[in-house]
């Protein structure tokens, strides 16, 4: 059944390429995130996925005072917003890669996401990647990503892939260094497809539910 399964699932790949946005979310110095975005957006583009990484450090999103939508005249937005907004608009699934700061979500993370609405992020599933230097991969901040992410309407999926001692794990240019993070990748990528191609279906061929 899985292999049938497997098979099926190649064959709905080769049919378009599901867009994914990956969103980076540490802007520290010497940040390990680059690594752990250097891999998912590699496995991603391998497995026939469209990738655009959106990473707070290029956007340079001022602390938030005035999000996209508050704009009467959006088109009178600053361009970053606009372009950002149309990449998530236009976005099949999300990816969301973080480390932790004080076991919570970082600054610039939040900061980005808050930048845009809800309505926009909704109808499409997310996946959770969480890294950090110790043994405990970032679950502190994935479990508060959880609720984030389900608040936008970007449920998660099950499986979560935290990276426990991320600078053994990865070399700087997001070369695995074990098999684990190969495995791990491809659990939570298989998962985040399924769910992609249903609901891109489902959006299709029924559409939205009205905002509430």
């Amino acid at each position: 059944m899985y292999r049938a399964y497997v098979r099926q699932l190649a064959m709905s790949k080769k049919e378009a390429k599901l867009k994914v946005v990956v969103f980076l979310g540490s802007t520290r110095e010497g940040r390990m995130g680059d690594r752990v975005a250097k891999f998912v957006t590699k496995y991603l583009e391998s497995t026939n996925h469209e990738v655009h990484l959106i990473d707070p450090v290029q956007l340079k999103l001022p602390l938030l005072e005035k999000p996209l939508f508050f704009y009467p005249d959006q088109s009178k937005a600053p361009k970053v917003l606009q372009e950002t907004d149309k990449l998530i608009q236009e976005a099949d699934a999300f990816v969301v890669v973080s480390c932790e700061y004080n076991h919570s979500i970082p600054p610039a993370l939040a900061n980005t996401l808050d930048h845009f609405a809800p309505l926009h992020f909704a109808w499409r599933p997310s996946g959770i990647v969480t890294y950090s230097p110790g043994q405990f991969g970032g679950m502190r901040c994935a479990m508060q990503l959880r609720c984030m992410l389900g608040e936008l309407g970007c449920l998660s999926v099950s499986n979560i892939f935290g990276i426990p001692k991320v600078h053994e794990a990865l070399d700087e240019q997001g070369k695995p260094l074990n098999d684990y993070m190969k495995t791990g990748i491809n659990t939570l990528v298989t998962q985040l497809d399924w769910h992609a191609t249903a609901m891109k279906r489902q959006r299709e061929t029924v559409g939205i539910p009205p905002p509430s």
